[in-house]
């Protein structure tokens, strides 16, 4: 699996006098393999700027567990919430393979960041 992610920061939802700040993220799952495989589950931690960690983790995404033929990308978008304007996620999705090995996913490292809170 090759996985993208792009964000954005969510003005309309967000209210940073309450420290709120609330993002979207799109994830982009492409089969790079020779089978199909299905998305079982998920593991997010999610980091804000104050360090505090939160774990997510649940079936499928978005109510869903989809099944991924080779060389098609399956799109998502969910969102989080942080109390401060940056933070990362990070994490792994649970997979089985059509040949019925399971595998991990592994999601890089990605920024939540509200425009101009980073110099």
């Amino acid at each position: 699996m090759t996985i993208t992610v792009d964000t954005r920061y969510l003005s309309e939802q967000s209210d940073p006098s309450a420290n709120r700040y609330a993002f979207a993220y799109t994830i982009h799952i492409l089969n790079s393999g020779d089978i199909p495989a299905q998305l079982l589950d998920r593991h997010w931690k999610i980091i804000d700027g104050n360090g505090k960690v939160q774990e997510v983790k649940g079936p499928g995404v978005i109510g869903e567990q989809p099944l991924i033929a080779p060389a098609v990308t399956y799109t998502y978008t969910s969102g989080c919430l942080l109390e401060t304007p940056v933070g990362t996620m990070e994490g792994s999705y649970g997979m089985r393979a059509a040949d019925d090995h399971s595998f991990q996913a592994p999601i890089e490292l990605f920024r939540l960041a509200k425009p101009n809170a980073l110099n």
